[in-house]
């Protein structure tokens, strides 16, 4: 009976330890991010406008895609969490969604990070905090 409640015991401990996180969504590394975006730069003036996104290059895991979404900044990884990173990982954004050009159709939402159009994909983008000050874009995590 003693060894019953022994086995029962680890049991109960090592089920509940157990990690929740899904497997699939580990392609991405917690890569250190501090990116200012000047507003007032070319490169950065679609921007200034609700409904529009741009890709910053060299940043994150394979760039960063930020999104102004009613005058609200939201910044995403641009790599696909979905996919194992390589050379056609960047997403390419097109206003307020980004899509994926490695052929396998992945589409996410720059406003929510989730998945749209294919229900079966388990992992969002990886949000990056933004902080503006005046007319400038702090982007850390």
């Amino acid at each position: 009976m003693r060894l019953f409640f022994c086995f029962l015991f680890l049991l109960t401990c090592f089920t509940c330890s157990e990690n929740e996180e899904d497997e699939n969504c580990k392609f991405l590394l917690n890569v250190g991010v501090n990116v200012p975006v000047n507003l007032n730069l070319p490169e950065y003036g679609q921007l200034q406008y609700t409904g529009n996104s741009v890709y910053i290059p060299n940043e994150g895991n394979a760039g960063i895609i930020v999104a102004n979404i009613n005058s609200s900044f939201y910044a995403w990884d641009a790599s696909d969490p979905n996919y194992i990173p390589n050379t056609c990982s960047p997403l390419v954004p097109s206003g307020l969604e980004a899509s994926s050009n490695c052929g396998n159709g992945n589409t996410y939402s720059l406003a929510t990070g989730t998945p749209l159009y294919d229900s079966t994909l388990r992992c969002s983008l990886k949000f990056y905090p933004v902080k503006q000050t005046g007319n400038t874009l702090y982007i850390t995590n």
